[in-house]
């Protein structure tokens, strides 16, 4: 087993992550930390664990990192994590034992823990417990990958061949559509880990627009693209989210009966994700819920602006539309 782990400017988890790995109940296991030119101490911290770093000659980003990572490992199956993440002590055993006894199997992934490794802001728990409910909900078979941690047998990758180094927002969705025309991919929540979530609204906001944008062209080629925000419900709840925004001056304009027509559709909004906020609830109690819903009503305006700005980018631009056309050397 070859851990591949690309990093930029992330010591303070990279610590935590390399220290997880030593603990895995799995001993048979190389570690390769890719650092994009981290101005940070990472690659000191990498050298202090004992681990094998490659060093880039300039900042390439993650799916880059993740395929030079893969051209120097030497195991049978490829576990890539990333660095602001810590496993628990049987992710790779469970991993390496899914991928050898099943032929069909292309990529398992995992997921996340509902606390954040390092809890540092209401926002990061918020994402925290937002991202462990959605990705878990999709236990099985998927057809997207996480790119944070998946693991695959190296020959699988060397057949679909490696990441779009192009799409540093969205590589998951394209690699994903990739591994599913030859094999399956499966969501394990055994595979899980502490990850060091964003701990600010606009970094948060920012990142599903931009990931939300960019898989319109992806999903116009594959309307069964499965998991998260592609969830149908949810897309309809980001709508009416956007639509309670629109309506909110109804009131003003025609008088207070139509202030039903903003809380219909915020209701219709939260009621399409029902059971995350009921999951929240339950979890973190009804004040951090009640920010939980503030924020994530945010989110879901964010998204539904996203869709309709990357429909029009793929009405307008042809560069847009072949968004997920490999480049040559891929």
């Amino acid at each position: 087993m070859s851990v591949i782990v690309p990093n930029y400017n992330y010591a303070r988890t990279l610590e935590l992550c390399l220290s997880a790995l030593e603990r895995q109940t799995y001993r048979n296991l190389e570690v390769i930390v890719v650092d994009d030119r981290s101005t940070d101490d990472s690659v000191e911290v990498a050298h202090r664990h004992g681990v094998r770093v490659v060093v880039t000659d300039t900042n390439i980003g993650a799916p880059a990192a993740r395929n030079l990572g893969a051209g120097h490992a030497r195991g049978e199956v490829l576990f890539f994590l990333d660095s602001d993440l810590a496993l628990a002590d049987d992710v790779v055993e469970r991993a390496v034992e899914l991928l050898t006894t099943d032929p069909t199997l292309g990529v398992v992934c995992g997921t996340y823990d509902p606390e954040p490794l390092i809890p540092d802001s209401l926002v990061e728990r918020y994402r925290s417990l937002q991202l462990h409910y959605w990705i878990s909900g999709d236990e099985g078979e998927i057809s997207t990958i996480y790119s944070a941690l998946f693991a695959m047998r190296a020959e699988v990758f060397r057949e679909v061949g490696p990441l779009n180094p192009a799409l540093r927002h969205s590589e998951n969705a394209e690699y994903g559509h990739r591994v599913t025309q030859r094999y399956r991919i499966v969501l394990d929540n055994r595979i899980r880990g502490r990850h060091d979530h964003d701990d600010r609204l606009k970094v948060v906001l920012s990142k599903f627009f931009h990931r939300a944008r960019l898989h319109i062209p992806l999903y116009l080629r594959r309307p069964d693209f499965n998991g998260g925000p592609a969830n149908s419900s949810r897309g309809w709840g980001s709508l009416a989210a956007l639509f309670a925004v629109l309506a909110a001056p109804l009131p003003a304009l025609l008088g207070p009966a139509w202030l039903a027509v903003p809380l219909v559709l915020l209701a219709g909004s939260i009621a399409a994700d029902l059971g995350m906020y009921r999951f929240v609830r339950r979890y973190a109690g009804l004040p951090f819920t009640l920010y939980f819903t503030g924020v994530h009503f945010l989110v879901n305006v964010t998204v539904a602006v996203a869709v309709f700005v990357g429909a029009a980018q793929c009405v307008f631009s042809s560069r847009f539309r072949r968004t997920y056309d490999l480049p040559a050397e891929v």
